[in-house]
């Protein structure tokens, strides 16, 4: 596994809030990493939990809390028109009550709260 190229684009998804291409990645770092290097990357790696988890261990550490709760979330982007793959494949969508054809993804999102006195 390349830990430079995992730490690089864990960080980009991490600071990311919209899509996160490789290669919008590739234009943040003015060509220093092609899009295909990314593409590539990501099709060869298959990171575990514990990979995951040493990515971002320090970042949970930093904000957990007792009081702190995940919410974790599964959405389908739609893809009508492409053909099905690994990824675009049909899933039953509970908010249309059908099957749609797309990509299924999962949003996580850690929320602390605390009491001030």
């Amino acid at each position: 596994m390349n830990k430079p190229l995992l730490d690089l684009y864990s960080d980009y998804l991490l600071s990311s809030f919209e899509q996160t291409p490789a290669t919008r990645l590739s234009r943040l770092l003015h060509g220093a990493i092609s899009h295909d290097a990314i593409t590539r990357f990501l099709s060869e790696t298959c990171p575990t939990s514990k990979d995951v988890w040493g990515v971002v261990k320090r970042y949970v550490r930093e904000v957990e809390s007792p009081a702190g709760i995940m919410v974790i979330d599964d959405s389908i982007e739609e893809k009508p028109y492409t053909d099905e793959n690994d990824i675009v494949c049909w899933h039953y969508d509970h908010a249309h009550g059908r099957q749609t054809k797309g990509i299924n993804f999962m949003t996580a999102l850690y929320v602390s709260v605390t009491s001030h006195r």
